[in-house]
């Protein structure tokens, strides 16, 4: 934290671009999508998905050959071509752009099950905020997160922001940041972190009785095996994937009373946080990313710093992308029909702004930094910059 995120960037591009496997004379791999898979919107099954087709094609190709430099202006290197069946697109880096554009939509939508809505924005808390789905994994599914960490590392080569909303603490996990068990909970589940606290705080028998009491309106307690009438709470909870679990062995059989309410409320707290770390699957999501850049550029990054890199800014900064525009031949900053462009796009809402770039530079992010700042005869503008404003075609009218 010490050290300026520009500083760690400038550090970061040389080692990614010292790190570079795919030679110019090697031709770059290429997958073949077919829209009509997806036709519609609807992905009947996630394996019609962009996401699993890719995952399937790429499957056989070396990650060495994904390991490609930094792009840069002119025609950037990108890790892999992409041809979309039925459909005449010039030149890679417009279908490139859209593909992880389209990646992203179908990791956040119910058509794969890699990452989950976190349980706080059922209560409009991190509203659309997501997660890895913590539960046990398949091969099939080990190998998507693979795929998933490899996709990270590829956008990153690319200097293209994943339009991807992930919790921090899923960043914190990525760089190896202990999570913190209050906060990190509060912003997951507040749910779970209120009734956590709830046991926590209670000061006398009286007060847990009322609470069991509470907790069985809402039809999560059962009565106790000692005295009938009365309601308690058991040592199970429900995962966040919604499945009771035991918090212990036996634990449908122990009720939850004055002496052991603490270990009851550790239990369910415990629970969460390896749920948030889900080992499994990041173990694999590291792998991924660590087969296209070096792992240990992680470890100068801060959770924040690695979200900025990988997703970029959720917001369209106006004045960058004016100081990262190009005028073609004839057209001047100064033109009135240049103002009134800029002025139109100052009236635009965040949410018009994104569909702007994702109609003018076909993604929805632009880049947080650009090398071109900070002069030395290696300054081009990254893609999608610049981003060009060309003259009409045709010569008549006004």
């Amino acid at each position: 934290g010490l050290i300026f995120y520009d500083t760690k960037v400038t550090v970061m591009n040389r080692v990614l671009n010292a790190t570079v496997q795919r030679t110019a004379d090697h031709a770059a791999p290429e997958i073949t999508l077919d829209p009509l898979e997806i036709v519609g919107g609807e992905i009947r099954s996630s394996e019609n998905s962009y996401f699993c087709q890719a995952a399937r094609q790429l499957g056989c190709v070396p990650s060495s050959q994904l390991c490609v430099k930094l792009a840069s202006g002119g025609d950037p290197t990108y890790a892999f071509n992409i041809r979309f069946t039925g459909e005449e697109v010039h030149g890679t880096s417009g279908s490139f752009r859209h593909f992880l554009w389209q990646v992203c939509k179908e990791l956040q939508s119910s058509s794969l099950s890699l990452l989950l809505l976190c349980p706080s924005s059922a209560v409009n808390k991190n509203k659309g905020k997501y997660i890895l789905t913590p539960s046990p994994i398949t091969y099939a599914e080990e190998q998507l997160f693979h795929f998933f960490g490899q996709l990270l590392g590829i956008a990153i080569r690319a200097d293209v922001p994943l339009p991807l909303d992930l919790l921090p603490s899923f960043w914190k996990t990525l760089v190896g940041e202990p999570l913190d068990p209050d906060l990190d909970l509060q912003e997951a589940d507040i749910l779970t972190y209120n009734y956590v606290k709830k046991f926590e705080n209670i000061n006398d028998e009286t007060e847990l009785e009322a609470l069991c009491a509470e907790i069985a309106s809402q039809h999560l307690a059962t009565e106790s095996p000692d005295c009938p009438n009365k309601p308690c709470c058991k040592f199970t909870y429900l995962t966040m994937t919604g499945e009771e679990v035991e918090l212990c062995p036996r634990g449908r059989h122990i009720p939850v009373g004055w002496e052991n309410k603490d270990v009851y409320a550790a239990a369910i707290r415990s629970l969460r946080m390896r749920e948030l770390q889900t080992p499994e699957c990041m173990t694999a999501v590291r792998a991924g990313l660590g087969s296209i850049i070096p792992l240990q550029l992680l470890t100068t990054l801060t959770p924040l710093e690695m979200e900025l890199r990988t997703c970029g800014l959720p917001y369209i900064n106006l004045e960058f992308l004016k100081a990262h525009t190009m005028y073609q031949v004839g057209l001047m900053e100064t033109d009135q029909h240049i103002e009134f462009f800029w002025s139109a796009l100052e009236m635009f809402t965040q949410e018009e702004l994104c569909k702007f770039i994702k109609f003018a530079c076909n993604q929805e992010r632009i880049p947080f930094t650009c090398p071109c700042k900070d002069g030395g005869p290696d300054t081009a503008h990254v893609p999608p910059y610049p981003m060009k404003i060309a003259p009409p075609d045709g010569a008549a009218g006004t």
